[in-house]
């Protein structure tokens, strides 16, 4: 997934990239509106805005309404201006969410989540004879539903959610430990996995070695 942080504040920038990266986002970061409006003119394939509404060159909620809402790109306000009007005027322009600082990076991430979710195309994600219904947290194999456990689903939700990227051994072990709440060690990881492609009976999920696991879409 591909994300346009439109942000001055370098510290805000630093701390966004380092945890959009370990949950698996392409995070690009650029601190003006005229380099933001530069980046959009030559990138096509942005799934997601963070903007900023007061900007060293201009304001972001006019920018919004001017440029983004125009290329139809699902946009999440993240501001100091928490003025009800404001939030209320974005909101009603199009904007999928507003969040004001001081603000909870995993607050942040978890509606980033929600909105992409939001803007798939189908909650059915197929590759080869698997299909995830994301929805309903179900998966078929040649239309035949498949029994996973909890957790199992969770991983598997994880590795379709980012199609064509890794997951890190790292991410999946802090996906466990979130459902769990048992501290696990990378044999674990190794454990479940094992079990996933068991059940599966389909060679979707590549290792990558040392690094963690991925399912490509074609």
């Amino acid at each position: 997934m591909n994300i346009l942080l439109i942000e001055d504040n370098l510290t805000i920038i630093k701390g966004l990239k380092y945890a959009f990266l370990k949950n698996n986002y392409n995070l690009v970061s650029k601190t003006t509106i005229q380099k933001a409006q530069e980046y959009l003119n030559q990138n096509s394939q942005i799934d997601l805005i963070i903007l900023d509404i007061t900007m060293p060159d201009g304001n972001g909620l006019y920018f919004y309404e001017d440029t983004i809402k125009k290329m139809n790109i699902p946009t999440i306000f993240l501001t100091a201006v928490a003025s009800e009007e404001v939030i209320v005027k974005s909101l009603d322009l199009g904007a999928e969410d507003y969040l004001t600082k001081p603000f909870s990076t995993k607050e942040l991430l978890v509606r980033v989540k929600k909105v992409l979710m939001r803007h798939k195309k189908t909650s059915i994600i197929k590759v080869k004879d698997i299909s995830f219904n994301m929805d309903k947290m179900v998966i078929y194999k040649n239309e035949k539903k498949l029994d996973f456990s909890p957790l199992e689903l969770k991983i598997l939700q994880l590795l379709f959610f980012n199609l064509n990227k890794v997951v890190t051994r790292n991410v999946i072990l802090d996906k466990i430990w979130e459902v769990t709440g048992n501290d696990v060690d990378d044999h674990t990881i190794t454990v479940y996995l094992k079990r996933i492609r068991e059940k599966l009976q389909s060679d979707i999920i590549t290792t990558i070695k040392g690094i963690g696991y991925r399912i490509d879409e074609k």
